[in-house]
């Protein structure tokens, strides 16, 4: 939601989904019975119970609405399919290098590491076939881990154990170590299909991340996997448009997910701890050169509307409330029905579906190309 005056009041705990003063928000069960600490996930067509109320600290005014706070399971879009076969006459390089060469750069991630996820598909095309795991999954994992390498943290996000568990023998890899992208990303992919499920279905694929890493950091860790291997799978099939400003818009917007949301809140940069809903759509537009109104009223007002009827398209923004008197919330269109979403006090800025049957969701605006 946006306030009609931005104020930087302190912010409360953030939560990943809980209710909001004012309004029951609409959570549904985890799928496959599973819980973990704050998170829900619906699974499409379950029944809806209402959940406790969040404890706020600084209430929205009473006339506010909050917008959407549900996720339903969903797995990333089809991706570029890794490249195969031998290398060809005069010593150039491998089909699967060529691949991974033409997508570093447009996707920001080291063509070993690119290579490393591809192995980890293809390894399980042969070990689990059933599993259906995308390399633009590895990919999540290994930018939720350490940023592909380049930074702190354990490669792919693993665990000692499963490290050992799963890394120990690793097919035409005569010393594996967790330090190559092809060992870890193979010891990963293990992991991610050792339960049995279909990474390919909505409910296969959250039941596997949500299994993979436990610990304080999960739900963060789990939300950028998802939003950075939806990226990666639009990307793929479109590396040009890398650079576009809806493009750089949502890295941004990828990038404040866990921050609080702030009524009001402009972002760190302007000395607040988070975001409101209009102040994240703004500020990730701004990252990428494009200037929008402040509330999400005003931006509504601004910007060219996606034609009714059709599915909005990475980085346009997504409207909710009564066209004719008020928008009151928006958020950043994520693709695959998601949205990157500052949703209310008391949440995280987090991914959730972007409309469901019986929200007041008004249309989406394209900002830029």
């Amino acid at each position: 939601m946006t306030p009609e005056s931005p104020t930087a009041d302190a912010p409360p705990k953030p939560t990943w989904a809980r209710g909001a003063l004012h309004r029951g928000l609409v959570a549904l069960p985890l799928v496959a019975g599973l819980a973990t600490a704050g998170w829900l996930v619906a699974g499409r067509d379950q029944p809806a119970p209402v959940p406790a109320q969040a404890a706020l600290t600084a209430p929205a005014p009473a006339k506010t609405v909050s917008g959407p706070s549900v996720l339903q399971a969903s797995a990333p879009v089809q991706a570029q399919e890794p490249a195969q076969g031998a290398a060809g006459g005069g010593g150039g390089p491998a089909p699967l290098q060529k691949w991974a060469d033409s997508l570093a750069g447009p996707l920001d991630i080291p063509a070993p590491a690119l290579l490393g996820y591809a192995n980890g598909e293809l390894t399980m095309r042969k070990e689990r076939p059933d599993c259906h795991l995308s390399w633009v999954t590895l990919a999540g994992l290994g930018v939720a881990g350490n940023n592909h390498g380049r930074g702190d943290g354990a490669a792919m996000g693993l665990s000692t154990q499963q490290w050992k568990k799963y890394g120990a023998q690793i097919p035409g890899i005569a010393h594996p170590a967790l330090s190559d992208p092809s060992s870890a990303s193979v010891a990963a992919a293990r992991a991610l299909c050792a339960s049995g499920v279909d990474l390919s279905a909505g409910n296969g694929w959250w039941k596997a991340v949500a299994g993979y890493q436990n610990g304080s950091g999960m739900e963060l860790f789990r939300q950028r996997v998802l939003g950075y291997a939806q990226l990666y799978a639009t990307l793929s099939l479109d590396p040009a448009k890398a650079n576009a400003p809806s493009v750089q818009a949502t890295r941004f917007a990828l990038g404040q997910l866990g921050l609080p949301y702030v009524w009001g809140g402009n972002g760190p940069d302007a000395g607040a701890a988070g975001f409101d809903c209009s102040g994240l759509t703004k500020a990730s537009y701004d990252s990428a050169g494009v200037s929008l109104p402040r509330t999400a009223d005003s931006q509504f007002r601004s910007i060219p509307p996606v034609p009714g009827g059709q599915e909005p398209k990475l980085g346009d923004l997504v409207f909710y409330g009564s066209p004719a008197t008020r928008i009151h919330h928006v958020g950043l269109y994520l693709g695959n029905g998601l949205m990157i979403n500052a949703p209310t006090e008391g949440q995280a800025i987090q991914i959730h579906t972007f409309h469901r049957p019986g929200d007041d969701y008004a249309g989406a605006g394209h900002p830029a190309n």
